[in-house]
């Protein structure tokens, strides 16, 4: 499997905090069979302090699926990556990179920058809890004050020491006082040249980019000089766009592509069980309000499920009648 996960992270999308939940991935597959997909970020106490095992629930579909832990103590880590495995997650990540309050009080994220031997101890333990299961890391290239020409290769030759291959790099700081989760993502400047450079010095290991990716073609041209892209907002709020036509473009797949119609179509089995199940229209068709961005007809798309998919008795007619003439 680890060849495959190697060949899937050419192209993966981000975690993404109350975006990238079980529906959203399960959406997301019906674009691209290839591509690897990351939950969102759970935490580590949550799991192992808080028995919330049910946040590993995924479908078997989504493989190539990947888990992304947030923590910084390293028994906890390894028993969280445990649990992880048990529940059949291809990969477990390690969250270096979100800069919120909430994630900086529990001393994990972006601030464990500034502690590279701390994320070493959290790695190897979480390496002795996987099995044959990689551990990874996403990580920015700094933060605050640190200047990341001289931080980030210590950083990766560091996580590199403790026998790390693949790591993610948000190419940019994270800023953890004075800049909001959401300014993080848009104010610090993106530094590409840097991480290319990471790529040069260090050859073996796989590297992916992550921060700003927008569009298929940018994929495509940062796939010439690095091992991976993560596409984060632009395969949420286009994911056809970036998902579509994937398979095809970046992996090579002569599978013909489902149209923007067949994939919302194809979610009716799925919304059908949901909603047997007691779930709500809502909590599926907020991830599909993107499908049809920059089409005609997608302006009523939106409108149609926005006002209509968390009323009571919603069901899949719904999609049907928001879809485009």
């Amino acid at each position: 499997m680890t060849d495959q996960l190697t060949q899937a992270a050419r192209l993966s999308v981000a975690p993404m905090m109350d975006w990238t939940d079980r529906h959203c991935r399960y959406f997301h597959r019906l674009m691209s069979h290839e591509a690897l997909l990351y939950t969102e970020m759970v935490t580590a106490p949550a799991l192992v302090r808080g028995g919330a095992l049910h946040l590993l629930d995924f479908s078997s579909e989504e493989h190539p699926v990947a888990l992304q832990l947030g923590g910084s103590e390293p028994e906890e880590l390894k028993e969280a990556t445990k649990l992880c495995v048990a529940h059949g997650y291809d990969e477990v990540n390690l969250n270096v990179g979100c800069p919120s309050d909430r994630v900086q009080s529990g001393a994990f994220g972006a601030v464990l920058m500034k502690s590279p031997d701390l994320v070493a101890e959290c790695v190897a333990k979480m390496m002795e809890g996987a099995g044959d299961v990689p551990v990874t890391v996403k990580c920015r290239i700094g933060v605050d004050d640190q200047t990341p020409e001289e931080v980030l290769p210590a950083f990766l030759e560091k996580m590199q020491s403790v026998g790390v291959t693949r790591i993610t790099v948000h190419a940019r700081k994270a800023w953890l006082q004075g800049l909001s989760p959401k300014e993080n993502r848009d104010i610090p400047p993106l530094d590409y040249p840097l991480v290319h450079q990471m790529k040069e010095a260090f050859p073996a290991l796989h590297l992916s980019i992550n921060g700003g990716i927008a569009d298929l073609s940018t994929v495509e041209q940062e796939l010439e000089v690095m091992d991976g892209v993560m596409v984060g907002r632009a395969a949420y709020h286009q994911p056809y766009d970036i998902l579509g036509h994937a398979d095809q473009t970046i992996y090579g797949s002569d599978r013909a592509p489902l149209s923007r119609h067949d994939v919302a179509l194809a979610m009716e089995d799925y919304i059908g069980r949901h909603v047997a199940a007691g779930g709500k229209l809502a909590q599926v068709t907020r991830h599909m309000l993107g499908l049809f961005a920059g089409q005609p007809g997608a302006r009523r798309w939106k409108r149609v499920l926005s006002e209509g998919a968390h009323k009571e008795g919603a069901d899949f007619a719904l999609v049907r009648e928001a879809l485009p003439r």
